[in-house]
């Protein structure tokens, strides 16, 4: 029982860490468009413009776009059948767990003020931090990736991708791939997932 009561600190841990890693997407399209004959597309910079990143993610994000895109058979081109634009939302999160079980009870029991229950050691400490809430703050950001039929001018397919931005910057890159990864998944509507 003692065990049980030990792993659950680190199970919670485990819980949250995995639960922030994947990024949920969704895509609406018009019905009526004729996905089939785009063949081309071009960055929308006017739209891109407005997006309220910084220039580094910008270009991340464009290089990530730009790849699934030709992956899918398209070319970058002076006249194209499609326009890419996207923007951003992003908001901070913040949990605060109170639970006697949780990550505030947890820590060196030591003798004298505080001991917890099986003497020296690492259990639960029934002194400081006992029922003490835990604070976790993340960022929850959305990448909205807008396809824009060149010629009518009107938007055909928007894919919508959310999940936990990171603050690490040798991770950045690849979280963007990520999320744009996860979106292409979904264009062109009804291909093979």
């Amino acid at each position: 029982m003692k065990t049980l009561f030990r792993a659950l600190p680190l199970l919670a841990v485990l819980f949250v860490v995995t639960s922030c890693t994947s990024v949920r997407v969704a895509a609406d399209y018009d019905k009526n468009a004729q996905f089939n004959e785009y063949k081309s597309f071009a960055f929308f910079k006017t739209g891109i413009d407005k997006a309220e990143i910084s220039d580094l993610d910008k270009r991340r994000i464009l290089r990530a776009i730009e790849a699934e895109l030709m992956a899918k058979g398209y070319t970058k081109s002076e006249s194209p059948d499609i326009l890419v634009s996207l923007f951003t939302k992003s908001q901070q999160r913040v949990d605060v767990y109170n639970n006697a079980w949780g990550m505030g009870a947890w820590g060196w029991g030591g003798w004298g003020w505080g001991p917890g229950w099986w003497g020296p050691g690492w259990g639960p400490g029934w002194g400081w931090g006992w029922n003490q809430p835990m604070v976790s703050t993340s960022t929850q950001g959305t990448l909205f990736i807008d396809l824009i039929d060149a010629n009518k001018k009107e938007l055909v397919w928007q894919g919508i991708g959310t999940g936990y931005l990171t603050r690490k910057m040798e991770k950045k890159e690849a979280r963007i791939k990520e999320f744009v990864s996860k979106i292409m998944e979904k264009y062109p509507p009804g291909a093979l997932q």
